[in-house]
């Protein structure tokens, strides 16, 4: 595992805990240069199926890309990372148990849902890519309906 720091690939693990959903093992590691600590998270790989976009191609899904939409929704918000990790191990169950394949409006939809009840700013922020605003017009119509 590579140093955060200093990007030195040599580092030892201090701790390994089972999450409370036993789905993934929460690791304390140490650089053995620069002795800088970090956490990292390792989980069984187990999501298998499709998504097919709004143009009817289908791919992959992939969870950094949805993780990575998130974390910006998230950006300079107080919100720990575990808790972000739950809710999309959430959801892939229930999305991998439904079929094998899910659109990614339904994607979008189930997550924003979730956002919702975890932070107000981070719900609007990814509700403004879902339904594309344009100004802040949009912003305000999106914040009306939904929070009056």
């Amino acid at each position: 595992m590579k140093c955060q720091k200093c990007r030195n690939l040599d580092t030892k693990v201090i701790d390994s805990r089972i999450t409370e959903d036993w789905k993934s093992i929460r690791r304390r590691r140490e650089c053995e240069k620069c002795g800088a600590r970090f956490t990292t998270f390792e989980r069984m790989e187990f999501v298998n199926f499709l998504v097919t976009k709004n143009n009817w191609e289908k791919e992959m899904y992939d969870r950094s890309k949805l993780q990575r939409s998130i974390l910006k929704s998230f950006s300079k918000r107080n919100i720990e990372m575990d808790r972000i990790e739950q809710m999309i191990n959430d959801l892939e169950s229930e999305w991998a148990s439904n079929k094998k394949w899910i659109t990614s409006k339904r994607i979008w939809k189930d997550v924003l849902n979730k956002l919702k009840y975890m932070d107000d700013v981070a719900y609007i922020r990814f509700a403004s890519i879902y339904h594309n605003f344009e100004s802040v017009g949009d912003f305000i119509k999106f914040i009306k309906i939904e929070f009056e």
